[in-house]
């Protein structure tokens, strides 16, 4: 009888086309996730002229879809570990796509803001789940780098929204960048038939023939044998409650720590994501040229994704980390200040690779912290309670606007938080990660 370690076999398993198949899929699902949450900004100007509605308005319609990030990466995070990760990112898709596709036929603000909250449930939920299986099925020595490969989707996705943005909005009306959003449902069947289910799932709901079909794509060395039996590390399974899990073994401050690095950075996100073409634009800038601005913005968070993950296998993620965040505040708070075009570019791209890009990595970071069995929890939660300040910079930055400050206090108001973000990041306690023991 063969005792087979499902967690140290996707550790020291080498890269290969299954892995190939999970980072394909997960970049595309995060590449449509990306485009759903930042066609909102890509044509908040356009929509605020059709509605008729002041900066203060627009923050608020902009922050019903993180509203329902908040909820829908803590519901749809947690429930994952109950109903199997693919059932819960096909739902997910199904909900960011349908009520993006949605929030183009309406008129006000107020049902703009109600499909945006049900496209948010969905946006917000996938973002754990597909982090969670990138992390599962990465083999150890190089799981950053895939991880965050795979989330520098999301920079991709807020690029093609700025590039149909430039086109669509133009001819056709903001609407068109709404309805395209709609196109992923067509993979749905696609999805479910290539990607894998969570291991740890098949174990407990004891679906070991899917998980020695997995394990032998996984490590192709592996031959199945009738009499095998699957484990998972003590550390690694659930015991009760699984939020009460991320409190336990002396994680609790960092998780804390967590929570507040994430309130942090996505606040940073989301002010530059929802405002920046609105900020460019007041600062004489023309609609094409902002939007050129979003294009910079999402082309430096996928560098910075891409290259922090890369740094993370080679040095710790943790002082990776570090450094990004000190780059976000130097380089957001010089974004308000008078400086060369083609300086300015350069501070944007900066401001993306450490804000975006930064988030990104965080998410990589939780992803290694927590056990298997919490995984999706861990990364949900902590997901979902940053939301809080990806929901108030939409509405605080829209204030500032309507306050009309100079351009360099909105912009030092989003620098503040990477700040904050350093210190708490500086706080986690690195021996307490599952991927010390």
């Amino acid at each position: 009888m063969a005792q087979v370690d499902i967690h140290h076999l996707s550790d020291h398993a080498k890269f290969n086309g299954f892995h190939g198949i999970v980072l394909f899929w997960c970049a595309l699902i995060i590449i449509f996730d990306g485009y759903d949450l930042a066609v909102a900004g890509i044509a908040l100007p356009s929509i605020m002229k059709e509605m008729g509605v002041t900066p203060a308005t627009a923050g608020y319609m902009v922050s019903s879809a993180l509203f329902g990030m908040m909820f829908g990466a803590i519901f749809l995070g947690t429930i994952a570990d109950k109903i199997g990760r693919r059932w819960a990112i096909v739902i997910c898709i199904v909900l960011f796509s349908a009520f993006t596709a949605a929030a183009g036929l309406t008129t006000d603000p107020v049902s703009f803001s109600i499909t945006r909250f049900l496209a948010g449930l969905g946006i917000g939920g996938v973002m754990p789940n597909v982090v969670a299986q990138m992390t599962e099925y990465s083999p150890r020595k190089m799981r950053s780098t895939l991880v965050t490969l795979m989330f520098s989707g999301y920079a991709v996705g807020g690029m093609l929204a700025a590039v149909l943005g430039k086109g669509l909005i133009e001819s056709y009306g903001w609407s068109y960048v709404f309805f395209a959003a709609a196109a992923p449902m067509v993979l749905i069947p696609f999805v479910l038939k290539s990607l894998p289910e969570s291991m740890p799932f098949l174990v407990k709901t004891g679906r070991f023939d899917e998980l020695k079909a997995i394990v032998q794509r996984l490590e192709p060395s592996y031959t199945p044998s009738a009499s095998d039996e699957f484990a998972l590390p003590a550390a690694h399974k659930a015991h009760g409650a699984p939020i009460g899990k991320l409190f336990q073994e002396g994680r609790g401050f960092s998780t804390l720590m967590f929570w507040v690095t994430f309130f942090m950075c996505l606040f940073m996100v989301y002010a530059l994501s929802s405002w920046l073409t609105k900020l460019m634009a007041s600062a004489g800038y023309s609609l094409g040229s902002a939007l050129t601005f979003v294009l910079v913005l999402n082309f430096g968070a996928m560098i910075g994704a891409i290259g922090g993950g890369w740094l993370a296998d080679r040095f710790h993620i943790k002082y990776v980390l570090l450094g990004f965040y000190a780059l976000a505040a130097v380089s957001i708070t010089l974004l308000g200040y008078k400086v060369p075009t083609e300086v300015l570019f350069i501070l944007v791209g900066l401001a993306g690779a450490s804000t975006i890009g930064t988030q990104i990595l965080t998410y990589a970071y939780v992803g290694q912290y927590y056990p298997m069995s919490v995984r999706s929890t861990g990364i949900g939660w902590a997901s979902g309670v940053g939301r809080s300040g990806a929901i108030l910079a939409p509405i605080v930055i829209g204030a500032l606007v309507g306050m009309k400050l100079p351009l360099e206090q909105n912009f030092m108001a989003i620098a503040v938080p990477a700040v904050i973000a350093l210190i708490s990041v500086g706080l986690i306690n690195t021996r307490r990660s599952a991927t010390a023991h």
